[in-house]
């Protein structure tokens, strides 16, 4: 069994630089629904059983371009969503955007992943969801020659995943995080999973 994880594309909470991690209507820009498509031939050979996609709005426009071009069935998959800025959702502002990379730092150096902005999510919440995911799947696929694709966020893979995936480190993750339409593939084996990519390294 094989799962492509793939980062959407660019959106306009990112080109208006908002922290857009629940339900507000940023729609993908021009140049994203660009990447979406050419990611639909990237992986065009590949037939998957399923497309999951995370339920933020710029998450599910990338996975319905790739679900029109590769003729394959759109789910939406809570787990796979963005992590929670909790009370900075929705702002810019310079003050909310140094809270959330202080929590950044923090994760990727191991401290403070107990903790969280106001009414968002930690480190252990989204290790906790993508853990439960990744069973869920293997449960009932693992044996298998399934391959589904997963439409999700640059922070909550690159959080996420790490580790889960055996070969990936946490300081090789920090070193390559997923850019607008990355894909990061992931394998399932007796013990567990591995990458087979993360990104640009194969």
């Amino acid at each position: 069994m094989k799962i492509t994880f793939i980062r959407h594309g660019q959106s306009v909470a990112n080109t208006l630089q908002i922290i857009s991690n629940r339900d507000l209507p940023h729609p993908l820009t021009d140049l994203g629904r660009q990447q979406a498509e050419a990611l639909s031939q990237t992986v065009s050979r590949t037939r998957f059983e399923h497309i999951y996609t995370s339920p933020v709005p710029r998450a599910v426009e990338t996975g319905q371009i790739l679900s029109e071009r590769l003729n394959s069935p759109l789910r939406i998959e809570p787990a796979l969503r963005e992590y929670d800025c909790g009370e900075l959702e929705g702002r810019g502002d310079p003050e909310a955007w140094q809270i959330h990379q202080q929590f950044v730092q923090d994760w990727f150096n191991g401290l403070r992943r107990d903790e969280c902005p106001p009414g968002g999510e930690t480190f252990h919440d989204i290790r906790k969801r993508m853990k439960a995911f990744l069973e869920t799947l293997s449960a009932e696929f693992g044996e298998t020659d399934a391959h589904f694709l997963c439409v999700s966020h640059g922070g909550t893979l690159v959080f996420g995943l790490p580790e889960l995936l055996v070969n990936i480190p946490f300081v090789f993750a920090r070193q390559n995080i997923p850019e607008h339409a990355d894909l990061i593939v992931a394998e399932h084996y007796p013990g567990g999973w591995a990458s087979l990519r993360w990104c640009k390294h194969l």
